[in-house]
């Protein structure tokens, strides 16, 4: 699965069995079977399918042992969280999984500290999610004449919300028409995403500057029980 960039949360185990009683008390990363192989993991975690808030915390692992380094509000899809596999586009829907973060952009330069790769936007840049394009959730400049203004995002055109983010690898690899394109960790908007997970732009700022392309870092999304839990007991 990690080949293709998504391991999908519901699917096997994904918690690590522990004594009872200290299993609830292990920090998140430490119930999960897998954490993407890198050193470093962000969790975007809802409390149930149907929110549009929760929490986005990243972690370093040292020593063996992963520990917190940041956390902040987050927001989710306006129809909340479904699996990955099972997620379709225009659903406004937060897929679950664990991901790769391919690369970083934005409408403002990188923030100081920034090692990732970072495309600024310009005013050619697109973000196609034209299923009959060969183009098919893919960064374009400028876009290609076989991905429809309408089925694509012009980036630039998303002012703050844009000024930093990072490409979550969902459907990203091998892209399956139809199951959704253009998920970011990106700045908040005024409300719920379209499907995207979203945070505060200092919140976002303090990501891009301990996101490590050498370490690995993932991105793991879903809930605190039930079919999209990030861990399984």
């Amino acid at each position: 699965m990690r080949r293709l960039g998504v391991a999908v949360l519901a699917s096997a185990s994904l918690f690590v069995l522990a004594p009872s009683g200290q299993s609830r008390q292990l920090p998140l990363p430490e119930r999960m079977a897998d954490t993407g192989g890198g050193s470093q993991l962000i969790t975007a975690q809802a409390s149930r399918t149907s929110s549009t808030t929760g929490t986005v915390t990243w972690w370093n692992r040292r020593d063996g042992r992963w520990v917190k380094a940041g956390s902040a509000p987050a927001r989710f899809g306006a129809k909340g969280l479904v699996e990955g596999r099972s997620r379709r586009q225009g659903t406004n829907t937060t897929p679950t999984g664990l991901y790769k973060l391919p690369y970083a952009f934005g409408i403002k330069p990188a923030p100081r500290g920034t090692t990732a790769t970072y495309r600024r936007v310009k005013q050619s840049s697109w973000w196609c999610q034209d299923n009959n394009s060969r183009s098919y959730n893919r960064w374009t400049e400028p876009r290609p004449a076989d991905c429809r203004a309408a089925e694509a995002e012009h980036l630039i055109s998303y002012g703050p919300r844009y000024a930093h983010a990072l490409v979550i690898g969902f459907n990203y690899q091998r892209p399956v028409r139809g199951r959704g394109a253009g998920i970011f960790l990106h700045v908040n908007g005024r409300g719920a995403t379209a499907g995207c997970v979203s945070v505060s732009k200092n919140a976002m700022r303090r990501v891009l500057d301990w996101a490590d392309p050498a370490r690995r870092p993932h991105i793991a999304i879903g809930t605190d029980s039930g079919a999209t839990s990030i861990i399984r007991y």
